[in-house]
């Protein structure tokens, strides 16, 4: 408890000290910066102000992206203290946001937290398969998005935003050596040619098994090579006029599989795949409000699990490899008049999914089309915005193997918001938003049988559905940026499975959730308020949740940490060097423990843990002619903690890493 008021204590002193010290200034000075007028395309699916925007926004750019240790997205959202990560080896990640999560296991429409690349559906909830070389910038919605993007938007949205080519063309060469053999190797070009701009990455890497911060060896952890590339290139054809294309691709091959570390399996191993297309045109008529964008995707998520029988300590490895295909393709078409007083989008979205496993359902398929209309209202000089939304989706899901059949269903969404900004710099918001997620087609489809038990679907299920409020500050002046919010979500409708007479299980619509909490994150450049030549800026990030109740049983859910913290310093551009220290702390939850082996599974409560890193680069040579080498080190888990995000997969102990990158 005390640790609770300390927290608080802090957070509510961090949040008033910059609007004390501002509120003593009279007049705001020419060139100061205030990040309310940042650009952000993820609440609105068009370019706007933050300041316009009346959900909870959070953005990670690409200074940010550079100075972390993390190589993945995963990675990246640990380190930034967003929400509890479920992390297992064998790039396998996922993220909680309000205590709602992603799914990383296939099909992300039954996720509750939704990824998106560039504005459009992932087509992957596991965030260890989508890497950091070539991001621009991650735009994270706090809350529900489920009327500018659909299914499984509940808890969030994470939009991973890659970079496009500008300037003059440049080279980059990077080389990696780190602990446990780590190796990798990175290669980028990114400029513009004429008409034509293009940004590209290429990185490779592999790694031997690790030890965990108690220094014991967890064997099976290594893998042989993982592939990362991504290319974002496109022509403008007249002046706002974009044809674009992009392609990400991931492959991993021989990835450990080591189980629990008390029952180390040590020939398991996974090798995993992930595909995008895109397609793009973006337009726009010269000195009119009118813009239009369109897009066709398509692209494959691919895992693959190999069981080999030489090592055998659970009794299940059969020699019979177990995979999981996940072909996904969509449309988007948007039409926007941006007016001085207005801002109205409508649109259809797209999406089908096949998805095939060697599991039952074998075969399965999601239809998904939907339209949706969203506008925004500025008064009294832009003081004052209004914003609503509202979307219709209609759904059709079908189980193909073992069996054919097929149910459909739709639903309405709504948003609606307001922000108010009395000065500037400050920015007074509220929002109430709903999202659902839609059911899976062997919940409303299945017949089929497995060991004897019937497997049928239930025809009459709702989607799950929540109901969001929330309100917030945010202040931005000068060397301050900070933001509070507080919310509160209704979920219902709940899925869950039930096993009728007869060994006949079946999913039914049943409990439901509550869950109340704080955000706020603060920072403070210290250097640009001192007027100094270089960057000093500490951070602060918490997230706390008041309640998350399950209404069904009448306590904690599981699997959800009450707090959240992430606080560290930069340093930027001190005699040519760049440091970053990063302190995240996930909290304590209430999990099953799986490990124990024992039946009925216990209800344990996990610890919880704080993970250190830290990172520190110096140009060496800087010339115009020949470029510029720079010399970065990295140490991941500083304190060597002995640490786990899922009991009994302990992480890495503490890990260096020494980078030479070339850019010419």
């Amino acid at each position: 408890m005390r640790s609770v008021k300390f927290h608080f204590g802090l957070l509510i002193l961090l949040v008033l000290i910059p609007l004390t010290v501002c509120a003593q200034r009279e007049t705001q000075k020419p060139g100061d910066v205030v990040h309310l007028d940042e650009m952000v395309v993820t609440s609105s699916r068009v370019r706007e102000k933050k300041r316009d925007v009346t959900a909870n926004v959070s953005i990670i750019d690409e200074y940010e992206i550079k100075n972390s240790t993390a190589t993945n997205v995963g990675d990246l959202l640990a380190e930034k203290g967003i929400g509890h990560i479920q992390k297992y080896p064998g790039a396998l990640t996922a993220i909680s946001i309000r205590g709602f999560s992603t799914e990383f296991h296939g099909n992300d429409l039954k996720g509750h937290v939704l990824v998106l690349v560039n504005g459009r559906r992932a087509g992957t909830g596991n965030l260890a398969k989508i890497l950091t070389a070539n991001v621009e910038r991650i735009e994270i919605i706090r809350g529900p998005a489920s009327v500018q993007y659909g299914s499984a938007a509940v808890g969030g949205v994470i939009n991973i935003i890659t970079k496009r080519g500008k300037g003059t063309p440049s080279l980059s060469l990077a080389g990696k050596l780190g602990s446990f053999n780590y190796r990798e190797g990175d290669v980028g070009i990114s400029g513009k040619v004429k008409n034509v701009d293009f940004s590209t990455a290429f990185t490779a890497s592999a790694m031997d098994d690790y030890d965990t911060g108690s220094g014991e060896k967890y064997k099976n952890t290594g893998y042989d090579s993982e592939y990362n590339f991504n290319l974002n290139t496109g022509l403008e054809f007249l002046p706002g006029n974009r044809v674009g294309f992009t392609y990400n691709y991931f492959d991993s091959n021989n990835v450990g599989n080591p189980g629990y570390l008390k029952r180390n399996d040590l020939d398991d191993y996974t090798e995993k795949s992930y595909r995008t297309y895109d397609i793009t045109y973006e337009g726009g008529i010269k000195d009119s409000p009118f813009t239009w964008s369109a897009r066709y995707f398509w692209g494959r998520d691919q895992d693959k699990w190999y069981d080999p029988t030489g090592s055998n300590p659970d009794f299940w490895d059969d020699g019979i490899p177990a995979w999981r295909n996940t072909d996904q393709q969509g449309v988007q078409a948007q039409l926007t008049v941006n007016k001085e007083k207005f801002l109205v989008t409508g649109g259809f979205d797209w999406v089908d999914y096949k998805i095939d496993a060697s599991w039952e359902p074998k075969e399965t398929e999601y239809d998904n089309p939907a339209g949706f209309f969203l506008t925004k209202i500025r008064l009294f000089n832009e003081e004052l915005i209004l914003s609503g939304g509202l979307r219709y989706d209609y759904y059709r899901v079908k189980v193909d193997k073992p069996s054919s059949g097929s149910e459909d269903d739709d639903n309405v969404s709504l948003r609606f918001g307001l922000a108010y900004l009395p000065i500037r710099y400050v920015k007074l918001r509220f929002n109430y938003g709903e999202a659902f997620v839609m059911p899976s087609a062997d919940q409303m489809s299945a017949n089929y049988f497995i060991w004897g038990t019937h497997y049928v679907g239930n025809p009459n299920l709702d989607p799950e559905t929540s109901r969001t409020y929330e309100g917030g500050i945010d202040f931005s002046y000068g060397a301050f940026d900070s933001s509070f919010t507080i919310f509160h979500t209704d979920f219902d409708d709940k899925i869950e499975s039930v096993v009728k007479p007869g060994w006949i299980k079946t999913w039914e619509n049943k409990g439901g959730a509550t869950i109340d909490g704080i955000e706020a994150d603060l920072s403070f450049d210290i250097g640009a308020q001192m007027g100094w030549d270089f960057g000093l800026k500490p951070y602060f990030g918490i997230v706390y949740l008041t309640r998350y109740r399950d209404e069904e049983t009448d306590s904690d859910l599981k699997y959800v940490s009450q707090s959240n913290l992430s606080y560290g310093i930069t340093l930027s551009g001190l005699y040519g060097f760049n440091a970053n220290l990063n302190f995240a702390y996930m909290g304590k939850q209430d999990i099953e423990d799986w490990e124990s082996g024992v039946w009925p599974v216990p209800l344990i409560e996990k610890g919880g843990f704080t993970v250190a890193d830290f990172s520190v680069e110096k140009t060496a040579i800087k010339t115009e002619k020949y470029g510029t080498l720079t010399l970065r080190g990295e140490v991941k888990n500083l304190l060597d903690k002995n640490y786990s995000y899922v009991k009994g997969y302990p992480m890495p102990g503490r890990s260096v890493y020494v980078e030479l990158k070339y850019t010419y």
